[in-house]
């Protein structure tokens, strides 16, 4: 699924202001994501509730990568793709989900992904994964750093800067560069941390 959804944006403005209130969820620096353009979303991982979040921060439709195992059951499945997500294959290479991924960017979308691959436990930092750079260099697509932070009762979305192909020093796509690409988006979500916690 790479067109925008009703049914997304429907639940979104009536369950939204609901979420945001009951979990307590702050958000900073939304405006930092263009109302136009394909740009990837790259953030940490804390917790279930992550994507939703994200989702209610955004008045774009943000697409997902979801576990494939979810999609095993047809109700929920549905439901996931109904919201614009679609399965990946954890721990091996997807090659078809990462085309349609590309697929999705040269739409002119907005894609979430979870640099680490996984979700953190106890909310520090795991090693990322080249995924995100990987997708950025060959869809040629901006990556905008997100961090989610437990503060107190408190959840902050934080939206960093957009960061270009040159800022990320990807120029030919060798393995070597989405390695260092990697590591600077995820400076970038450690600095919003940073800011965030102090």
């Amino acid at each position: 699924m790479t067109k925008n959804s009703r049914f997304y944006h429907f639940l979104r403005v009536l369950f939204g202001p609901l979420v945001t209130f009951l979990c307590r969820v702050k958000f900073i620096n939304k405006k930092n994501i263009p109302e136009k353009g394909a740009y990837i979303l790259a953030s940490n991982h804390i917790s279930g509730m992550d994507p939703l979040y994200m989702i209610i921060g955004q008045r774009r439709q943000i697409f997902f990568m979801a576990k494939a195992e979810l999609f095993d059951n047809k109700l929920l499945g549905g439901f996931l793709r109904s919201m614009g997500c679609f399965p990946i294959a954890r721990g091996r290479s997807d090659i078809s989900s990462i085309k349609h991924f590309e697929q999705i960017l040269q739409n002119e979308n907005l894609m979430g992904i979870f640099i680490e691959g996984t979700r953190s436990k106890d909310g520090k930092f795991l090693p990322p994964k080249n995924g995100v750079s990987l997708i950025a260099y060959n869809s040629k697509t901006p990556v905008i750093p997100v961090c989610i932070t437990k503060k107190g009762f408190f959840k902050i979305v934080h939206f960093g800067e957009p960061l270009s192909l040159y800022d990320m020093g990807l120029k030919t796509g060798a393995s070597k560069e989405l390695r260092e690409a990697t590591r600077i988006i995820m400076d970038n979500i450690k600095s919003l941390r940073e800011q965030d916690i102090n």
